[in-house]
């Protein structure tokens, strides 16, 4: 989609040398020279991108380009509004950043500055799309979209297999790291399977002491043990026509695992201290995170049931395998963290927080980077933008992800300046799509020569 682009500034050679410039680049713009017509452009050209300058008529003072951008904002949070200001003016420009304004730009305006930080809008407002894309597709089926967020190949591979395994009663094998989402992609297969009108249910093998697992899975009569009071149908009756995920198979006792391997066998269980065998409709969908293969190899798990479990095996990729899927994961925990604390604006990650972010291993995956996103958005006091400062100590304290060079030296002239700027934005935009250069080229807003000549000129490969 072409971006449009706001200018609003009361000198009209300003604007006739920034819509020819932003023309080039591919925007559409249109433009305003003072509020009310800007107000007006604003509902009528649908822009998400602003450029103010704070000096407007009729007063010429900043404070009436501030009180704008206010309004623009009340009107239409998701806009990146751009605040044009001079030297005297970065008090009043920071405290609109503070409020939600997307960035400040000292007068005199460089052309290549301006057309990197617009581009680096453009670039974030494409991202927010893709989020809530995803989020509205995902979440209005399964509820948690968490874990079925991302476009890098391993989970693309992951969810496609999830897909193809779901309208099946093949048994599925969830492999991977603690923190990876292998409770949603169960309910995500459940969800597309014929069993999807019955019941999901989830029990966590490691967490229960064998006994009480077994009468947890097969249910017990009456009188089967000491506080077995009344018959207990058992999870395995409960979800009779859906599917039961067993989370951590591999800490499955082995007494058990002989019981499973009946059910997986025959359909049939057998309820603690009953004499005879029920059958039962089940789909089992198991997961762990320790190695099957070196348990069997070691006798620790039994290797008929192995088998059986591992019709389908789906590898889900540890959170620093998925290259490029790091900002959307973020951003979508960023969105649904705002329910845990109240009246938290539209809330976005600063570029130099996004390195912090992603200069990280991610140890704990999908739920270590939940809780910071968490954390950050308390820490950020409502506003509308996460900082580095607001990133626990242990992000903060590491190297950020290297977006290219160096930064500039103490002391740089203001063309190394945004040459520094220009080449960490065009190697952010290149991670971010695994090294696709048309990709990258639409989210910085060049042509695909542009870009490749400013590779060319900074050693970008």
């Amino acid at each position: 989609m072409t971006e449009t682009v706001l200018l609003i500034d009361d000198d009209p050679g300003f604007r006739d040398a920034y819509r020819e410039l932003l023309a080039q680049e591919g925007y559409a713009v249109a433009e305003a020279g003072a509020a009310a017509r800007a107000l007006a452009e604003l509902r009528r050209s649908g822009a998400r991108l602003v450029v103010l300058d704070l000096m407007l008529p009729p007063s010429g003072r900043p404070e009436e380009g501030a009180a704008l951008a206010e309004r623009i904002l009340v009107e239409r949070p998701a806009a990146k509004v751009i605040v044009v200001s001079g030297a005297g003016e970065t008090p009043l420009a920071l405290r609109l950043v503070e409020r939600g304004a997307y960035d400040f730009l000292a007068k005199p305006v460089d052309p290549d500055v301006l057309l990197a930080v617009v581009a680096r809008a453009a670039a974030r407002l494409a991202l927010e799309d893709r989020v809530a894309e995803l989020e509205r597709s995902l979440t209005s089926r399964e509820g948690d979209a968490s874990a079925l967020l991302g476009q890098s190949p391993a989970f693309l591979e992951a969810r496609a297999l999830c897909e193809r395994a779901a309208p099946t009663d093949v048994p599925v094998l969830i492999t991977g790291e603690s923190g990876t989402g292998k409770e949603v992609f169960a309910r995500y297969l459940h969800a597309r399977s014929r069993r999807r009108d019955k019941p999901f249910l989830a029990v966590n093998c490691g967490a229960l002491a064998p006994t009480l697992l077994e009468s947890t899975l097969f249910g017990h009569r009456k009188g089967a043990f000491t506080s077995a009071v009344k018959d207990a149908p058992g999870l395995f009756v409960e979800v009779d026509g859906g599917t039961l995920f067993l989370d951590e198979l591999g800490d499955m006792d082995p007494a058990l695992q002989v019981k499973l391997l009946r059910v997986l066998e025959t359909g049939e269980i057998l309820p603690v201290g009953a004499a005879r065998p029920l059958t039962v409709d089940v789909r089992i969908v198991s997961a762990t995170h320790r190695s099957l293969d070196s348990m069997v190899a070691s006798k620790a798990f039994r290797d008929d049931l192995y088998w059986r479990v591992r019709g389908i095996e789906i590898a889900l990729p540890r959170l620093a395998d998925r290259v490029g899927d790091l900002p959307v994961l973020a951003q979508h925990f960023l969105n649904v963290s705002r329910a845990l604390v109240p009246r938290s604006p539209v809330t976005t990650i600063s570029p130099g927080a996004m390195r912090r972010l992603e200069a990280c291993d991610w140890p704990g995956n999908l739920r270590e980077l939940r809780h910071e996103m968490q954390r950050a958005l308390v820490m950020a006091g409502g506003r509308g933008e996460i900082l580095e400062e607001d990133l626990s100590p242990a992000r903060r304290g590491g190297a950020p992800a290297a977006a290219g060079g160096d930064e500039p030296a103490e002391g740089a002239t203001l063309e190394e300046k945004i040459a520094a700027l220009e080449r960490r934005e065009i190697a952010a935009a290149l991670r971010a799509t695994q090294g696709n250069r048309s990709q990258a080229a639409a989210r910085l807003g060049l042509s695909r020569q542009g870009l490749l000549n400013k590779m060319d000129r900074y050693g970008l490969k």
